[in-house]
């Protein structure tokens, strides 16, 4: 038997992914830190790159997105860029 056609809108979510992760999540704490640290190396950064050609990822975001690796022992990269893509927390809470 052939189902109806339902209005299904009511499954989306339409709230901001900031606003999914508990306000009082660990990771919470150590972003800010990590965050800070990361502004006092920023003009550092800059100096070890090109004023030319095309841009890179920011540094800040590799060594974030590194530090996840650790924190959640996640082996191959390629695993963690899946981590990257698929988990909220990981999207949130680190590389934006």
């Amino acid at each position: 038997m052939r189902g109806r056609l339902r209005d299904q809108s009511a499954l989306f979510s339409y709230i901001r992914p900031e606003k999914r992760i508990a306000a009082a999540h660990p990771l919470r704490k150590v972003r800010e830190l990590v965050r800070e640290l990361l502004k006092e190396l920023s003009h550092r950064f800059g100096r070890l790159y090109s004023r030319e050609g095309r841009p890179s990822i920011p540094p800040e975001q590799l060594l974030s997105a590194l530090l996840l690796q650790v924190f959640y022992g996640i082996r191959p990269e390629r695993q963690l860029m899946e981590q990257l893509n698929c988990n909220l927390l990981c999207r949130v809470i680190w590389v934006m």
